[in-house]
């Protein structure tokens, strides 16, 4: 692998037990009422942040996608000085120092780029929701981090908590590592997976990665 991909939320940093997505989705219905059913991957996260993502999804290239974006990362911004490393962040900064990386999220890239700033973590390529690109599950995001780094998405890897990111690295034609936080593993059988960024950084140390 030449490059790394990496989720944010429950992947780098704890965002999600801090922002208040109850609110959030009170706000997104609000906006815009309902929404169709676009069938996205069950996950395990909380049910309010679980929907106003597929909200997201379900509203990529309508209108109202930008609005109802920016109301909910004012509730993704408001919890970024509460959140926490996960588990062996500090570790996986120094095994990657020297790898392309860069971070596909969920997030708005306003609360993205503080985050990253917020914890010190000096990944500089940041892939956010766009309105231009369709979020995860779909490969849009890969593609356009791919694009940035100069690099194909076969020569990829991208590292993530949820099946939403195992479903846009397989559409992307990217390899995938899951990260189950110590959790029952909710991915395909026979993804790789690590309990959290210390088994992660152990793993890299030790594959092709290291020796390309």
């Amino acid at each position: 692998m030449k490059a790394l991909l990496f989720d944010l939320d429950w992947t780098l940093v704890d965002i999600q037990g801090f922002t208040d997505y109850g609110t959030a989705l009170e706000d997104v219905r609000e906006l815009v009422g309902e929404w169709a059913d676009v069938g996205a991957p069950d996950t395990s996260w909380d049910a309010p942040a679980r929907i106003c993502m597929e909200a997201l999804v379900a509203l990529a290239g309508d209108s109202r996608w930008q609005a109802l974006s920016d109301a909910i990362e004012r509730h993704e911004l408001a919890a970024v000085p509460q959140s926490t490393p996960m588990t062996g962040l500090e570790l996986l900064i120094d095994t990657v120092s020297d790898t392309p990386v860069a971070v596909v999220t969920l997030m708005g890239p306003e609360a993205a780029r503080l985050a990253l700033a917020t914890h010190e973590v000096p990944f500089t390529t940041v892939v956010g929701r766009l309105h231009d690109l369709r979020p995860k599950p779909a490969p849009d995001q890969i593609i356009e981090a791919c694009r940035l780094l100069g690099v194909p998405p076969s020569d990829t890897t991208m590292i993530g908590d949820s099946t939403w990111d195992m479903e846009a690295a397989n559409a992307a034609g990217a390899g995938f590592i899951g990260i189950t936080n110590h959790r029952p593993s909710e991915f395909a059988p026979g993804t790789v997976t690590v309990a959290d960024l210390t088994e992660l950084s152990h793993h890299l140390a030790s594959s092709e990665l290291r020796h390309r």
